[in-house]
Order: C-alpha cells, then sequence, then structure tokens
C-alpha cells in the first residue's frame, strides 16, 4: 500500500482548520474555515475520485478526535461523509485506548512509524491521511510517504500550523499532475524525487 498525504494547505503553507471555524483553535488561530468559499464542482469531482480509488485513512489522535465529532453525524448527502464513515480509520495514539468508538477504526499497536511500515507492506489501495501534520512530519522523517496530493488555495493567513514547518524535513518533489478549480484553488499532486 502506498501512504498519501492529502492536505488542504494557504500559499504560506497553513494547513491549520480548513474546515470549520471551532476545528482547530491552537495557538488562538482566528481563521478557521478559511477552505470552505473556495470549493465548486471541478474540486468535489476531484476529489471525489481519490476517495474512490483510497482504501483506508490514516489519521493522527487530534484529527481522529475531530474527526469523530464531526462526520459521524453528517448526512450522507455532504460529499465524502459516506466514504469517511465507511473507510477503515487506522489512528496513531499513544494516548487513546482500544476499543475506538468511531465505526471502523483501529488504533495502530506500539510505535506509529513501525506500524505504518507493516501497513506499507500489505497489498490494497492507498492509505490516505489528513490532516495530522505531526504524524505526517514522523512518517516524513522516515521517508513513508509516497504522495502529496495538496489542494493550494489562492490566499496568505500568516500565521497557523504549517504542513512543512520551519526546521522540518527538507524534501524534493516531482510534480505528477495538476487541476485548477474554478476558484483558483491548484489541486497538485506530488511524488518524492
Amino acid at each position: 500500500m502506498r501512504v498519501v498525504v492529502n492536505n488542504s494547505v494557504t500559499l504560506d503553507g497553513v494547513m491549520q482548520a480548513p474546515g470549520r471555524a471551532d476545528e482547530d483553535r491552537r495557538g488562538d488561530f482566528k481563521y478557521g474555515g478559511w477552505a470552505v468559499p473556495y470549493g465548486d464542482e471541478v474540486m468535489g469531482r476531484v476529489m471525489a475520485e481519490r476517495m474512490a480509488r483510497s482504501g483506508s485513512l490514516l489519521l493522527g489522535r487530534r484529527t481522529y478526535e475531530d474527526f469523530a465529532s464531526f462526520w459521524p453525524r453528517q448526512s450522507e448527502d455532504i460529499p465524502y461523509s459516506k466514504a469517511i464513515n465507511s473507510a477503515r480509520k487506522h489512528v496513531a495514539s499513544t494516548t487513546l485506548k482500544a476499543p475506538l468508538l468511531w465505526s471502523n477504526s483501529i488504533l495502530l499497536e506500539g510505535d506509529a512509524v513501525d506500524a505504518v511500515s507493516k501497513l506499507k507492506k500489505q497489498t490494497g489501495n492507498d492509505i490516505v491521511i489528513l490532516g495530522s501534520g505531526e504524524l505526517i512530519q514522523s512518517l516524513m522523517r522516515n521517508n513513508l510517504v509516497d504522495e502529496y496530493v495538496l489542494l493550494i488555495y489562492p490566499l496568505v493567513l500568516g500565521s497557523g500550523r504549517r504542513l512543512f514547518p520551519e526546521g522540518g524535513v527538507p524534501a524534493t518533489l516531482r510534480l505528477i499532475n495538476s487541476v485548477t478549480t474554478t476558484t483558483g484553488v491548484i489541486i497538485a499532486t506530488y511524488q518524492p524525487s
């Protein structure tokens, strides 16, 4: 299986709280929900196609807890709701205890890097990481990310948690594909080179 990072980022790399005002207020972040005005048919189509090809999700604790408090209460009419709720969810956490309450959620045993290394050896569709910045950094340090699907928004926030923070792991990426939405979001697919 491949590990695919799928995240929304601003031009200055902020990934914090794209979906809702109350999603992640760490650091007094006041721009939650910044991605919402940019959704369009192109983004919906491209992301639905990607979700259909993915097999399972990989989430860090914070993202898992946020998603588990939100997605199970959403109607299946909301884009991605059915796919996210029915997907197998592998959860990296040292503080959560099994069994996890959200359907199809599995707590990874032991060290997250070791657990993901074992998952990658299995056959199947992609394992997609949504959010989970700290987990992504751990996986990058150990060369476990196979692809990045970045929704790059025409927006600069100037503050917030970044996907590629200062002092993070250097990476050289190769552009595989890009699609531009009608609202100016670039959906860029990169692979480590």
